[in-house]
């Protein structure tokens, strides 16, 4: 389901050539007419914190977290490779839709690349579902668990939501950006829990 709406929100931005919808005018608007400077500070300190080294860092930390013990690296390795190739495959979407951003004069902080689907939303979100996937994997209580999902799906939301704040998206980017992982997740987790179980050296799950 979240890859025909992905698909469907991206062939309607092509048919309108890039062009705002109506609701991304409106938030966009409302964005800009409600920053304070604080707010704004933390949104920049939330933002860069879903791309780059932090979130290569908090994705090799879920793989490492998933298979425990001495082969922890291969784990780390997978979540790296992982995240590499989602990167990649948002590039390759983001290129062919070439959506243009709002106006660079609106922007709170720097940006770079087509909009669509948000790279920021993207991998802060492909680093949130190996997190929770991984600490959920080890965890057997079932409050654990609940922190477990709420905490990485609550940073992610945060970053996704700080590009539409500090005016760098569309929020159908941020929007694009959680479709394409939801639909990478529902398609790529089965077997990526296949592959880390077969490198896992038999350790039973902790809390």
């Amino acid at each position: 389901m979240a890859g025909l709406l992905l698909a469907a929100l991206m062939a309607a931005v092509v048919g309108r050539h890039g062009t705002p919808f109506s609701l991304d005018v409106n938030v966009h608007r409302w964005a800009l007419d409600h920053r304070s400077p604080t707010v704004t500070d933390a949104a920049i300190a939330i933002t860069t914190t879903g791309s780059g080294a932090c979130a290569y860092a908090l994705a090799a930390a879920a793989g490492a977290v998933a298979v425990p013990g001495r082969r922890w690296w291969r784990g780390a390795a997978v979540g790296i490779v992982v995240l590499t190739v989602g990167q990649l495959l948002r590039t390759s979407l983001a290129v062919a839709v070439d959506r243009a951003r709002p106006p660079a004069s609106d922007w709170a902080w720097h940006a770079s690349g087509p909009a669509l689907p948000s790279g920021h939303t993207s991998t802060s979100a492909l680093v949130a579902v190996g997190l929770a996937a991984a600490l959920t994997r080890r965890s057997r209580r079932r409050s654990t668990r609940v922190a477990a999902v709420v905490v990485p799906a609550t940073w992610a939301l945060a970053v996704g939501t700080s590009r539409v704040y500090l005016g760098m998206h569309w929020p159908t980017d941020v929007a694009a950006g959680w479709l394409l992982v939801t639909a990478l997740a529902c398609t790529a987790l089965p077997p990526l829990g296949s592959l880390l179980t077969r490198i896992t050296p038999g350790q039973s799950a902790r809390s």
